[in-house]
């Protein structure tokens, strides 16, 4: 396969587009330099897909995550998020779409030190519009989806490393998002806790939300059924991948089958 076919946008047959880049461009001007961070990107991401972003430092990948999450506008070209041109949208309509379409999860998980693992889960819902009616229990049932039923009143020195990230997953899940979207999320684990992450993602995939990890590390990436790789602010490869196979013994998610009427 060559280069150019390798970088063909794929697209999931039958499924709508979720994310959608249309030749985008994005520039930063750094001293007398412009720089060029984005170069003509253009791909579709299906509701429903398993996605991960590689490439090396500089390459785009973090450009192309702050255009996904809502945290920047391209300088030219069209993206749009679940169906509207984020480059079109005001300030607090920008906020609102992160708060209720995207998860996020990150490297150093983001945990505020004082508060305990409820609180964590439940903050997001504080800007939720409308409120929910019993925010306790709708955080209470994310902790217990990612196996943290007992760790409710845990502040993070208290919690592992893994466990950190799940109180992480549990605040990113806890808005019902459409996207949940993971920059370098195994970056601060150890091997085995990386794998117990990476198969709570593909659970979470597997009943319906649309997974996009960002990542370096190809045992990482190997989780994903759809790989994206970028050089020079340009997709150089844009392939459909067998997703590695989750264990027998990996940990899985509890029944969402209360969240759903819930939501």
């Amino acid at each position: 396969m060559s280069a150019r076919d390798a970088a063909t946008p794929v697209m999931q047959a039958g499924q709508p587009s979720l994310i959608s880049a249309k030749n985008i461009t994005k520039t930063y001007t750094m001293g007398d330099q412009i720089v060029r961070a984005l170069d003509g990107v253009s791909l579709d991401i299906s509701q429903g897909d398993f996605v991960a972003i590689m490439g090396a430092s500089g390459s785009g990948k973090s450009t192309m995550m702050n255009l996904i999450g809502a945290l920047d506008t391209p300088t030219s070209g069209s993206m749009r998020l679940d169906g509207r041109d984020i480059a079109a949208m005001a300030t607090d309509e920008l906020a609102a779409m992160r708060n209720q379409t995207i998860g996020f999860v990150f490297q150093q998980f983001n945990l505020l030190a004082r508060t305990p693992a409820l609180r964590q889960v439940m903050l997001p819902l504080t800007y939720a519009t409308p409120r929910p009616d019993d925010p306790e229990q709708q955080a209470r049932r994310r902790l217990e989806q990612v196996g943290l039923g007992d760790r409710l009143d845990h502040h993070p020195r208290q919690l592992s490393g893994g466990q950190q990230q799940r109180v992480a997953i549990a605040r990113a899940l806890v808005n019902n998002p459409k996207i949940l979207l993971a920059d370098e999320p195994t970056g601060a684990l150890d091997t085995k806790t990386s794998d117990d992450i990476m198969c709570l993602f593909t659970e979470l995939n597997r009943q319906g939300i649309t997974v996009v990890v960002v990542t370096h590390e190809a045992d990482i990436a190997a989780y994903a059924r759809r790989r994206i790789v970028f050089r020079d602010g340009k997709v150089i490869e844009d392939t459909l991948t067998p997703a590695k196979a989750v264990s027998a013994g990996a940990p899985r998610l509890q029944s969402t089958e209360t969240r759903d009427d819930a939501a």
